[in-house]
């Protein structure tokens, strides 16, 4: 008779025909987002009103914050796939996120413009452990879900599916607990639930550690001099964040500055390297007249990312992102190349989704204290604190993500799917009308009345739409168009690119602030940044579809192939379970180890 051989993730049992390892990494990251989002749905509140800082700066220390959250994944993973393996990755990360979520309990007592209390250094300390923490477990829990299954797996969609419900549940229950408590009772008691739930992940992934089967185990044996060395090398890193969080404009003289130098360097090796096999076989004045504009425009941006004083090197950066432009344009005349192709048109999706998440993570912080000031928050007879609305995206998530998945598919095979630029587009143009319908529906009652809690829920839902037509869609965009030999460059730039459009949502919140004028005053403020963002994000949307027919033309969809030489990108069938989802990334092993 013959036996039916058991998949290597199944040998300690299954849920659901799911291996039980699945359900530790399960609850491990639905606590995880419990926490990470119940911290975050108070932030900007502990920011303005524990510690006193204006609208303005709150909002640039909440950008910096962010941008550094989706920074940190590149570095987690790095070192998970060199040394440490993603279990211990997770595992590190973890007791960072613990101990981050419990200093932020630390509470000081400043007086009025004035935030020299001595607690301030605990909190950016307990801020820099989240970033730390984040980018360790973030970048690799999900790489362990797919390495579970084997790659021919049919249930490894499945899979991703319920982990994605636990990174949703947890998203909505801590949006919704930890703020109402916070809020309600005290931050200590917000931030100290938050931290709570972030140790009940820590105990559930040591407690099912047998049930992972070696997963994620390190590539090669870890010595524990060697295994240390990266743990010092996270603490330095939480080092170095702690002093970025305290210098905000740091973090985006950096990101204006490698941010350019990285798209400059990826279209280098598009635009030379890959046609002609080698930067030497290249055309040499093209090659050197590129190399020379990307440096103009490298140090320009340096200088330009310092803000007020620095205007006049918006010229040269102008010439520099001209001959950059001019020459990639004038190469792609001259000698056809598919990847190249691919490469430009992945690009121009990354610049695209900038806008974008500039104007979407406005949830965090100005959204957040406008539906604090100015909507009425009364339903069913209760005042729900304004930093429960923050659920309302998780929840709108879990609801309509199924739908939008059928509704590509059937459309697909209608062949009348939109292209993906043209979803980019259409991600863009609604998260500009979600700004617009809300600045209708606060103008419609008048600005000295408090603004119908229903706007709030329509702007989350355009948000929603608009972000299922660009996060998962982009990120299976990059995966497919990159070239194999610098799939994860094109990943870890459109990570980057998230992180610089968090930070430059902390510039767009800072212009909503408009203490000292009055409160009416201050609420027209708000509503005047949102309709001026609101219309520029709908023509952006716009002139993007537009474009969309020679973007989809530069993809070339037609000469695509599936090798399937087993070199897919760990986590990419679970692509898109939330935005800005990290932990996809090259395999450097040939496989999980087996069980010891």
């Amino acid at each position: 008779m013959a036996t039916q051989t058991m998949p290597d993730g199944d040998s300690a049992g299954t849920i659901l025909g799911h291996p039980k390892g699945l359900f530790v990494l399960f609850f491990a990251e639905m606590w995880e987002r419990f926490s990470y989002y119940g911290m975050r749905a108070l932030l900007i509140f502990y920011l303005t009103k524990h510690w006193l800082f204006s609208d303005s700066d709150a909002g640039i220390i909440y950008g910096a914050y962010t941008a550094l959250v989706y920074i940190a994944p590149v570095v987690g993973g790095y070192l998970a796939d060199k040394a440490l393996g993603q279990r211990k990755a997770v595992l590190f990360g973890a007791v960072l996120l613990t101990l981050g979520h419990f200093f932020m309990a630390f509470e000081g007592t400043p007086e009025a413009g004035n935030t020299d209390n001595p607690i301030i250094y605990v909190f950016w300390l307990a801020l820099a452990l989240i970033i730390v923490g984040s980018g360790f477990l973030k970048a690799n829990i999900s790489v362990m879900v797919g390495q579970l299954y084997p790659r021919t797996d049919v249930r490894r969609d499945g899979a991703y599916t319920i982990f994605y419900m636990g990174i949703n549940i947890g998203a909505a229950a801590g949006s919704l607990l930890c703020g109402f408590i916070g809020e309600t009772y005290g931050w200590a008691y917000g931030f100290g639930l938050a931290g709570i739930g972030m140790l009940a992940g820590l105990v559930v992934f040591i407690w099912g550690k047998p049930l992972l089967l070696g997963r994620g185990e390190p590539p090669r044996i870890l010595g524990k001099g060697r295994e240390w060395g990266v743990y010092a090398l996270g603490i330095l890193f939480v080092a170095l964040c702690w002093v970025a969080i305290q210098y905000q404009d740091a973090v985006g003289i950096f990101l204006g500055t490698f941010g350019a130098a990285l798209v400059c360097y990826v279209l280098a090796i598009a635009i030379f390297q890959l046609p002609y096999g080698r930067y030497s076989a290249a055309p040499r004045a093209a090659l050197v007249s590129y190399v020379a504009s990307a440096a103009v425009l490298s140090l320009s941006m340096f200088f330009v990312s310092q803000g007020e004083g620095y205007e006049a090197w918006r010229l040269p950066a102008s010439i520099g992102f001209g001959g950059v432009v001019t020459i990639m344009i004038l190469q792609m005349l001259g000698r056809t190349d598919h990847d190249r192709d691919r490469i430009v048109s992945a690009m121009f999706l990354i610049i695209v989704s900038i806008i974008f998440w500039a104007l979407f993570e406005q949830a965090g912080s100005s959204l957040n204290l406008f539906t604090d000031r100015s909507v009425d928050r009364e339903m069913l007879g209760i005042v729900f604190p304004a930093s429960t609305f923050q659920s309302i995206n998780a929840i709108y998530i879990i609801l309509l993500a199924p739908v939008f998945a059928t509704a590509w598919t059937v459309l697909g095979r209608k062949g009348m799917e939109p292209s993906t630029p043209m979803k980019f587009g259409l991600g863009v143009v609604q998260v500009g009308l979600g700004f617009l319908v809300l600045v209708w529906g606060a103008q419609s009652v008048g600005v000295e009345v408090a603004t119908p809690v229903i706007f709030i829920f329509l702007i989350y839902l355009l948000h929603t739409t608009g972000e299922l037509c660009l996060s998962p869609v982009g990120l299976s965009a990059m995966n497919r168009l990159a070239p194999a030999q610098i799939a994860s460059l094109i990943m870890g730039t459109w990570f980057f690119a998230s992180a610089t459009g968090n930070f430059a949502a902390g510039q767009i919140a800072a212009a909503t602030g408009g203490e000292g004028v009055g409160e009416e005053a201050g609420k027209q403020v708000v509503l005047d940044v949102y309709s001026t963002v609101g219309w520029w994000a709908v023509g952006v949307g716009v002139a993007v579809m537009v474009v969309s027919p020679l973007v989809k033309k530069l993809m070339h969809l037609d000469t695509l192939r599936d090798d399937n030489v087993g070199d897919d990108l760990e986590g990419q069938s679970g692509a898109g379970l939330e935005a800005q989802e990290s932990g996809i990334h090259p395999s450097t092993r040939p496989g999980p180890r087996p069980a010891q």
